[in-house]
């Protein structure tokens, strides 16, 4: 394995040597969302250069966390996660959800995408029964939006990138739906300030929290937002 070690026999010195370098998490984030071709992926690490990015993944294809392939829909190369790669799914939810705790304030300068959306909230999910509901987030920020269908059942909560159908519809930014979900902001005072919409079934919209284990956590208090970016 090129690039850094540590010298250490030890596991976590091990992962550190093939995750550890700036930039390789952020790309298997990335991943984690699907297949990305070079372009993608330059374009949504905003600030990477081409050879840094050229770099962290050749090493990443050489620890067989990542691999090369051709896209059959559009005949273009494109980079994917291996099933070792896939694997780091949990780490990750446990890296974000610690890392939720310094995530604001947002400064001027932060990237945002929307689908990021689906992994933060996955990281909260509950894993143990949850109400049997099916309500969609649509995350909307500036001029771009994403739908998210979050279901609840016997198995706990599960979240996946859909228009649904749900019981209900909730429209915010993605600040406003952390400060619902972790009870900081009741859904009825959101849409009083102007800061979430809901279409469908209140009954169903208000049970959101329960979905979630945000609010059994201690985080930080997001700063309150304006009614439009």
């Amino acid at each position: 394995m090129s690039g850094p070690r540590y010298a250490q026999f030890c596991a976590l010195a091990r992962a550190a040597e093939i995750v550890g370098e700036r930039w390789t998490l952020l790309a298997i984030r990335e991943l984690l969302l699907g297949p990305k071709r070079f372009t993608d992926l330059s374009a949504r690490l905003s600030g990477v250069s081409p050879t840094v990015l050229t770099a962290r993944l050749n090493a990443l294809i050489e620890s067989g966390v990542v691999r090369r392939t051709v896209s059959p829909q559009f005949n273009v190369q494109t980079y994917e996660l291996t099933e070792s790669g896939r694997d780091l799914q949990p780490a990750i939810r446990e890296l974000i959800r610690w890392g939720g705790r310094f995530l604001f304030p947002m400064h001027p300068d932060d990237a945002f995408e929307p689908d990021w959306v689906l992994l933060g909230l996955d990281a909260v999910t509950r894993r143990t029964p949850t109400p049997a509901r099916r309500i969609v987030l649509r995350v909307r920020h500036k001029a771009q939006s994403a739908s998210f269908l979050v279901q609840g059942g016997p198995g706990g909560t599960s979240i996946e990138k859909s228009e649904g159908p749900g019981g209900a519809t909730i429209e915010a930014r993605f600040d406003t739906f952390l400060r619902i979900i972790s009870t900081a902001l009741p859904l009825d005072r959101a849409i009083a300030d102007r800061l979430a919409s809901v279409e469908g079934s209140m009954r169903i919209a208000r049970s959101l929290p329960r979905l979630f284990d945000l609010s059994d956590r201690r985080v930080s208090s997001p700063t309150p937002a304006p009614s439009s970016p």
